[in-house]
């Protein structure tokens, strides 16, 4: 068995794979949106493939196209506005490819140097960026948010207490407690369990009525906490909330916090990105006082997905966290002024993970995403003008691309919405969802994809005209 191959089959297969590639690449828009789902189908085409012997590479290539195809949703497609799920740009893709032929262990930094570095110094780009001082900042990056969230309740557990990392929940008298809006991600809850804290130690804040997290309410909850003689932990804002893109009051969260002597995580897993747009920074105006960061690359900057960064503002907590002592391990981090990757970070073998958001900057620049990101905040605005001039009703309010509305005048009627979007999702011309606001089922528009135009808004208002026309007949 030649895992390697033949040169000439490794050429051919690449000559393939890259012609192929570039013609989804060229032309996603041709291919419809969303497949007809039909479980039996799909599983009847993967259990055709035998795994047995192998050997037939352009027939195991073919079956990987056709199935990536046939049964996906296009979330690189123009007219996919749906979750946080962009387009990639060509940079990223490339990283993936080079990441995985070098196939750097970032686990030690005497493994891999270079890479450590680069991870390091975006780190700390980000970090200035969001307003931390570059004495006073740390990071590393994540598989997802999920993990960078996870990564700030552990955090915010070994610093609220020092023997933590030594005697666990056992060596806490009272119940920690984690505070977030309603509206936050469902990471926080997951990270509540898998920490060992239980979802019931999260308390959602209500929000007021731009879909925030209330001050007054998170201050009462505070009190209530206290006299509950259960622990404030920690209060997480959001920036940019998977639902309606509403930021938290980041400047008046801070506050509280540094009142109550806790600590403020903010969630930018998606929002974060307004910080590289000149029109949109100042809507995270008081994220510099947090005290760790979550931010996905892999939603706004558009690199393939799997690159979150967790940025904190206290240069010992990941160590105090994470580090660990091994036999094994190479031991070169305790002769230099380094820190090895392992010993700062829930993972332990690590890819190149920071490569694709180096090269996408090597290659655009933060110009280029000053003016992608921009651009994009555009294309929301407009389908908000079109939208309202079409009779929609808006329902969120945000700076971001994120677009929740109905028609006002059928939006209690539960059939209304479900019933358009199943004859939206049956075109497969577009992809929308839906979000609840305020208690009625609102369509959610998100503009994710660098490439879509004012014509894509044009014809995925048409269809929702067109589907409104049709349910009221």
């Amino acid at each position: 068995m030649q895992f390697d191959l033949k040169k000439s089959d490794r050429k051919a297969t690449l000559d393939a794979i890259l012609e192929r590639l570039e013609g989804y690449y060229d032309d996603t828009a041709k291919f419809p949106v969303s497949p007809d789902i039909d479980v039996k189908e799909i599983k009847a085409f993967i259990n055709e493939q035998s795994l047995q012997s192998g050997g037939n590479y352009a027939a195991a290539i073919e079956s990987v196209f056709k199935g990536l195809e046939e049964y996906a949703v296009h979330t690189p497609h123009p007219k996919y506005f749906g979750l946080f799920n962009p387009r990639p740009n060509f940079a990223g893709i490339i990283s993936e490819l080079i990441a995985a032929y070098y196939n750097p262990q970032l686990a030690a930094w005497s493994h891999a140097p270079f890479a450590v570095e680069v991870e390091t110094k975006i780190i700390k780009e980000f970090a200035n960026l969001f307003g931390y001082s570059n004495d006073k900042s740390d990071g590393v990056f994540c598989s997802g948010g999920n993990e960078a969230n996870q990564t700030a309740v552990l955090c915010a557990l070994n610093h609220k207490y020092p023997d933590f990392a030594r005697d666990g929940l056992l060596g806490t008298k009272k119940r920690p407690i984690i505070f977030c809006s309603k509206e936050a991600h469902h990471s926080v809850h997951k990270a509540a369990k898998t920490a060992g804290l239980g979802y019931n130690s999260v308390i959602p804040i209500p929000v007021d009525e731009d879909l925030k997290l209330d001050a007054a309410e998170l201050s009462i909850a505070l009190d209530n906490c206290r006299k509950n003689n259960t622990d404030p932990l920690m209060i997480i804002g959001t920036a940019g909330t998977t639902g309606t893109g509403a930021i938290d009051d980041l400047e008046g969260i801070s506050k509280i916090a540094k009142n109550h002597n806790i600590w403020f995580h903010v969630d930018a897993a998606y929002g974060g990105a307004a910080i590289l747009s000149h029109t949109l920074k100042n809507q995270l105006k008081g994220i510099e006082y947090s005290n760790s960061i979550t931010f996905d690359a892999h939603k706004w900057m558009s690199v393939p997905m799997g690159t979150s960064i967790f940025i904190t503002s206290d240069t010992d907590i990941l160590g105090r966290t994470f580090s660990i002592s091994t036999q094994y391990m190479p031991k070169d981090a305790e002769k230099l002024e380094i820190k090895d990757p392992f010993s700062h970070s829930i993972q332990w073998s690590r890819r190149f993970i920071g490569l694709k958001v180096y090269l996408s900057l090597l290659f655009y620049g933060w110009d280029g995403y000053d003016d992608i990101i921009s651009h994009q905040a555009h294309m929301g605005e407009l389908l908000r003008k079109k939208l309202s001039q079409n009779g929609w009703t808006i329902m969120n309010n945000t700076a971001l691309p994120v677009i929740c509305f109905t028609d006002e005048k059928h939006g209690k009627d539960e059939n209304f919405t479900k019933t358009i979007l199943e004859k939206i999702y049956q075109s497969q011309k577009s992809w929308i969802s839906i979000y609840p606001v305020k208690n009625i089922n609102t369509f959610r528009a998100c503009i994710t994809n660098y490439n879509t135009a004012e014509n894509d808004l044009d014809e995925l208002v048409s269809e929702l005209n067109n589907e409104r026309k049709k349910y009221l007949k």
